[in-house]
Formats: structure tokens, sequence, C-alpha cells
């Protein structure tokens, strides 16, 4: 599990990197992440840190508070958000914890990789719908992909409407491409 929280710390970063980087004037840019439009990829991305570090520690999730989990700061608030997700999922008890998520109870290193996924795709989300596919870590979009592929895929996801089916893409094209590929993101 030390690995995987590793990799959720690197997406963790990067994410920040790129939320870091969006201007207000970009907030209602289209995104890969089809009728969301960059804000709502911040709040979704933002409140989704919460509920996992709720849901990991018994705590609300607050999750009545989804329309508004970035206030008037969108990167105060990544930042804050990734703080507590990094506590959450560092706390003693998770290795073994069963994590209830909407999919049902999902045991702790399965969850773990279900957030990385969000934290990774939703950041090339952001990334792309800002134009700045510079601050991309396509080996991290690599890493992702292949894990995706080892565990069976995700098509279980696919049929709950989670992902789209997966698109065509160039052998050559970079990760992150192949990645939101593979999950269905049309850009």
């Amino acid at each position: 599990m030390d690995t995987v929280l590793g990799r959720i710390d690197r997406a963790l970063d990067t994410t920040a990197a790129i939320v870091s980087a969006v201007d207000d004037d970009q907030l209602t840019a289209a995104t890969p992440c089809e009728d969301w439009d960059v804000r709502t990829v911040l709040n979704h991305l933002v409140g989704g840190m919460h509920v996992f570090a709720a849901k990991l520690s018994g705590n609300d999730s607050g999750a009545g508070n989804a329309e508004g989990w970035l206030g008037s700061d969108p990167q105060t608030a990544y930042a804050a958000a990734a703080e507590i997700d990094r506590a959450a999922w560092r706390r003693p008890d998770v290795p073994t914890a069963t994590v209830h998520l909407g999919i049902g109870p999902v045991p702790a290193p399965a969850a773990v990789q279900i957030h990385l996924t969000e934290i990774v795709v939703h950041g090339l989300d952001l990334a792309l719908a800002i134009g700045r596919s510079d601050l991309i870590d396509d080996a991290m979009c690599a890493e992702l992909l292949e894990t995706m592929r080892s565990y069976g895929g995700i098509d279980v996801y696919r049929e709950a409407g989670i992902f789209a089916p997966a698109l065509p893409v160039d052998d050559d094209a970079p990760a992150h491409r192949a990645l939101l590929a593979y999950t269905g993101r049309k850009w």
C-alpha cells in the first residue's frame, strides 16, 4: 500500500501544479469530462478528496456541500483538501479498512486505486482544458494505465456509467492521451 500512497502523493502534487495554473477566466472552459467545465471538475475533485477522507476516518463527509467545495479560491480549496486526503490515507487502520463507496464496500487497497484514478484523470481533464499539457506527468499516466489493465480493466466501472467505452488511439500517442482514450474521454 505504501507504493500506491506514494503515487497518490505524486498525483496530488502534479494536480496541484495544474490547479495553480488555472486562471479565473478558465473556470468555465470545457474539459474532456463530458458536460463538466473546469470549475465543476475542480469542485468534484476537491469534494472527492473530502469524501474519501471522511469515509476513511468515519466522519461526516459534508456531502451536502457538493456544489460549493471551492468557495472563492479554488487553489486554496484544493491545497487544503489535498492535505486532508494525504492524512486520511496514512491512518494506521487504513490498510485493513473497508471503504463504503457509491459502488458498494471496497477494500482499502482497491479504494486507493480508485482514488488515484480520480486524481490523475481529473488532473488530465484540467490540464487539457486550460492548455497546459506541459504540466502532465506522462510516466504517471502510463503507470496508471498499466495498473488498470493489470487488474483486468475497468469494464465494471463502464457498466456502472463511470467510464465510457474505450476510444481508439494511435500507438505512438502520449501516455496521457492513451489513458484518456481508455477511459472513454474525447479530446
